[in-house]
This record gives structure tokens, C-alpha cells and sequence, in this order.
């Protein structure tokens, strides 16, 4: 097991013997003694950085610390955080109820800041959840957190135990850092669910940027282990050295493997970029990273997100021999300008796991593979079968390279009714099937079999060159899919994903205007 998991379930598992006997701390970085909080009615109380914890926490004499007053509040309450800087961690550890949450946000129009530049302690999150539910952390900012030990780990946001119920969103994690070299770890929001048979559920997280992380061997956004019924949506995610969004099974983070994985939720509307392990010491120069990442989860939705500028777009693949990704579908995203390659399944080697029912539908990928390393848009990669790649849009750089897939081991896998497009024309394409090179897309159909009812002709972007996707009038993606219900009720833009009573190709289904609208512009 990777040290960083060792480390982690050792700090959840510390954090929840310290959340059963309701201790707080009497300071930022003190001792601790007994929360009692007596029932009261839901009630707002506020923070301020000239406030005393001494007070009553109220708008004209607010307490000073966050921690003081998420050890002084209970079910209902509010605690608004005035603007400003406060250089503390801070642990949840009171819980609401379903009729009566607890909301722990930034007072209107003012941002606070969680800082840990003057800590002595950047082992750890700036805010840790463990074992609590129905809490909601809205708007604040949470950076600074570094350290130049590869032992530690530190972080902006971290939930684990069995938490559930949880909505984090508007917060803007950033400069969230580990300097160790080659060993180290980091994350900017991180997600364990470190119980059994309690998973951590009911989680979203949405409308949240994170940037500027240096996250070694980890992730800028991950859920880990036993974690079940997630939204991830609307968020950005951009300029970090490792992955972006991490879905992770099958690590050792729950104890028992029956429930170690994440499962069963939705990846949505998010926009991801510049997800690069260049410079990042643990991969030695290489570019491994993928925007979004499902590494051992399943039944999982990763729909209508804008991906770009990363090493991988998309990538659906098990890391751990013995061990799957399944039935997740991709659907309706955007997918361009990816170093290596738009998305990749499938073990990377022999030593991993499989990637099986597993959906990739209606996307929309283009030049990928900026590298030109001769990787392309789809790389089907060790152990995938029982997959299914279909309506999608593949549009080739100068290489005119779709496909790579250097193993035999892959079966039963449906690749048909796509659209393809490269300069050099199809004649001149390449593909690489089952180990085997192919000149030409005639070539390749009638040697696979793949492909029958796909297309290669120019999609006819609104304009390719400013990245505007959308097919115009007269497409020959229009109204050339196979319907299925894979492909979801909406399209990348949120139209109908079927306008015309046929799917279209690509991401966007195409919607003329209304006669009523044609009229109103020319009238």
C-alpha cells in the first residue's frame, strides 16, 4: 500500500477517536477539553478577526476564532465568518440533523480565509469533517497550507470516517503544497471513507476552484474508498501538477475491499485544465495525469464537463491487478488539446486491472495528443471488454492518428456510429487495432469490423479555430446516431440530447432556430 493511504487512515482514524469524546481545542494549537453545547433554537452567530471568543458571538460582538464557534454551536445553526484572514485549522466535530443543517460560510460579500503560512503544523487539512454529517462549508478560501516534508500530507478540505450528507461549495482552495520531493502527497479536497459498512454519502461539491497545487503522488480532488450517492458539479479545477477529479477504488482506504469503492455518483459541468506532471518530482518528467480520472470506481456519470490542456482528458482504467472499472459512462463532454491523449482505458499494463461496461458516448474530442508522440484521440489500453464507443466526434491533429491500442486482450467491445475527421483525409489515417497498424479508414473498418455505421467527413464546427464546437447547419453529425439512452437527457450545452427524433453526433445536438425566433431577428 502507498504510504500516503497508510498516513491518511491513520489521521482518520485518529480524528474520529477524537470527534467520539467530544473534545475541542482551547486555542488554535492547544489543549483540549470537553464540548458542551445545550439545545437551543437554530441561531446565526458570527466571526470577526477583531472578535474575543469570550463574547457572545453575535454581529456586534463576535467571536474571534472559527474553531471556538464550531465547538459552541449545534443543530440549525449558522456561524457567518467576517472577511479576513485566520491562520488556524479548524475540526468539525457537531453534527446537524436532516431538518436542521449547519451552515459554516463567509459572510455576504466578504471572503474569509483559512491561512497556513504562520502554522507550526502543516501536516493535515485547514478544515477536517470526520465522522459528521449535515454540514454545509460555503465560500471560504483555503490556501497556504505547505509543507517540505515528504511524510506529511497537507490539505485544504478533508472528509472521512463515515460522514454523510455534506455540501461543500464557493470555496477556492488553493497554493495547497507539498515540497517533499518524489515521496510526497497532497490534496486540495479529499474525500475517505474510511468506515465499514458505513460509506460516506450524500456528498456535493460544487462550484468550487481549485488551482495552483502541488500534490505529488495525489490529487487535487479526490473521493477515495467507501464513498457512495456524490455530486461533483460546476466546478474548476486548473494549473495543478496531478490529476484533477480522482474516483478511486480499491486502495486499502476502507479495510474491507467489498466497500472499498467509489461508486454510484455524478461528474458533471465541470471544467478542468492544465493538469500537468511535467514538473512534478514523482513522475521524474513524465505527463501521466488526466483531468478527470475513474481509477477502480463504478457506476459512475461523467457528463457535459469541458476538458482541455491536461495530460489526459478523460481516463476510466484500475491501477490494481484483480480489480475493475465499470459501468461508468462518459457522455456529452468536450474533450481538446489533451498532451497525450483525449481519453484512455484499460489497464496500462499487464501488471493492472480491467476496464469493462464501460460507455463512452456523444462526446466530442479534438486534436488531442498535442505531444504528437502517436498516442491519438482513444487510447484502448491493457484488459478492456464490454465496452461500448459510440455518436462520438473524433477530429485528428496533423497526425491523423484516432486510435492506439497496443493489447490483445480486449473483447467485445462495440466501437460504431462515430464521426471522423483529420487534414490529411482517410486514406491517410491511422489506427492501431489489437497490436495491429491500419492505413486508411477503409482499411481499418473492413479488418476490425469496427466502425460500419461511422462517418469520416469534416463535422463543420461553427469555428474550430476559436474552440466553438458546435455543428453547424448541414453537419453530417446531424441526425446520424444511434439512440440510446446512454447518451442522457441533455446535451454539453443543456438542449435536448435528441432534437429531431434522431441523436446527433458529438456533444451538441443541433437546434435550428424556431420560426418565431427567425422572424423577431429579421423583423
Amino acid at each position: 500500500m502507498n504510504m500516503k493511504f497508510l498516513h491518511l487512515l491513520f489521521y482518520g482514524i485518529i480524528l474520529s477517536a477524537a470527534c467520539a469524546t467530544s473534545t475541542q481545542p482551547a486555542q488554535s494549537d492547544g489543549a483540549t477539553t470537553p464540548i458542551v453545547v445545550a439545545p437551543h433554537a437554530p441561531t446565526t452567530y458570527y466571526v470577526a478577526t477583531d472578535g474575543l471568543d469570550e463574547n457572545p458571538g453575535t454581529l456586534a460582538a463576535p467571536w474571534r476564532t472559527i474553531q471556538h464557534a464550531v465547538n459552541n454551536i449545534g443543530a440549525g445553526d449558522t456561524v457567518l465568518v467576517r472577511g479576513g484572514v485566520y491562520a488556524e485549522t479548524v475540526t468539525v466535530q457537531v453534527s446537524g440533523t436532516a431538518d436542521l443543517w449547519i451552515t459554516l460560510q463567509s459572510y455576504a460579500g466578504e471572503t474569509a480565509v483559512l491561512d497556513g503560512s504562520s502554522l507550526s503544523n502543516h501536516d493535515g487539512a485547514l478544515l477536517t469533517i470526520a465522522d459528521q454529517s449535515y454540514l454545509t462549508i460555503d465560500g471560504l478560501e483555503l490556501r497556504n497550507q505547505r509543507s517540505s516534508q515528504a511524510q506529511d500530507t497537507p490539505m485544504g478540505i478533508f472528509v472521512t470516517g463515515a460522514a454523510h450528507h455534506i455540501t461543500l461549495r464557493h470555496t477556492h482552495i488553493h497554493h495547497i503544497e507539498n515540497n517533499g520531493g518524489a515521496n510526497g502527497n497532497a490534496h486540495g479536497l479529499a474525500v475517505y471513507g474510511t468506515a465499514v459498512p458505513t460509506a460516506i454519502h450524500d456528498i456535493r461539491i460544487e462550484n468550487n476552484e481549485l488551482h495552483d497545487l502541488k500534490l505529488g503522488n495525489s490529487e487535487a480532488l479526490v473521493l477515495n474508498g467507501n464513498v457512495t450517492d456524490f455530486i461533483i458539479s460546476g466546478n474548476t479545477i486548473h494549473d495543478n501538477d496531478n490529476i484533477g477529479i480522482d474516483l478511486i477504488g480499491f486502495e486499502g482506504t476502507a479495510p474491507d475491499p467489498a466497500y472499498d469503492q467509489t461508486r454510484a455518483g455524478i461528474v458533471s459541468g465541470n471544467e478542468v485544465y492544465n493538469i500537468d506532471t511535467l514538473t512534478n518530482p514523482a513522475y521524474g518528467g513524465e505527463q501521466s495525469a488526466a483531468a478527470i480520472y475513474v481509477d477502480g470506481g463504478t457506476d459512475i456519470v461523467i457528463e457535459r464537463n469541458r476538458v482541455y490542456q491536461s495530460n489526459f482528458g478523460i481516463e476510466i482504467a484500475s491501477e490494481h491487478d484483480g480489480y475493475a472499472t465499470s459501468y461508468i459512462t462518459v457522455r456529452n463532454n468536450l474533450i481538446y488539446h489533451n498532451h497525450v491523449a483525449g481519453l484512455g482505458m484499460g489497464g496500462y499494463d499487464t501488471e493492472r486491472g480491467s476496464t469493462h461496461h464501460c460507455t463512452i458516448v456523444n462526446n466530442t474530442f479534438f486534436e488531442n495528443d498535442t505531444n504528437q508522440d502517436f498516442t491519438g484521440e482513444l487510447l484502448i489500453q491493457f484488459d478492456t471488454y464490454d465496452n461500448v464507443v459510440q455518436n462520438n466526434i473524433f477530429v485528428a491533429n496533423a497526425q491523423s492518428l484516432f486510435m492506439t491500442n497496443g493489447y490483445t486482450q480486449n473483447e467485445n467491445n462495440l466501437v460504431d456510429y462515430n464521426l471522423y475527421f483529420a487534414p490529411a483525409g482517410a486514406a491517410n489515417s491511422n489506427w492501431e487495432w489489437k497490436t495491429v497498424w491500419y492505413d486508411g479508414f477503409a482499411a481499418y473498418q473492413a479488418a476490425t469490423g469496427n466502425d460500419a455505421h461511422s462517418l469520416f467527413a469534416d463535422p463543420q464546427f461553427a469555428n474550430a479555430a476559436a474552440l466553438d464546437l458546435r455543428p453547424l447547419a448541414g453537419s453530417p453529425a446531424i441526425d446520424q446516431g444511434a439512440n440510446t439512452d446512454a447518451a442522457g437527457a441533455l446535451d454539453f450545452a443543456g438542449n435536448g440530447r435528441i432534437a429531431n427524433g434522431i441523436i446527433d453526433l458529438g456533444a451538441y445536438e443541433f437546434n435550428p432556430p424556431s420560426f418565431l425566433l427567425y422572424l423577431a431577428l429579421i423583423y
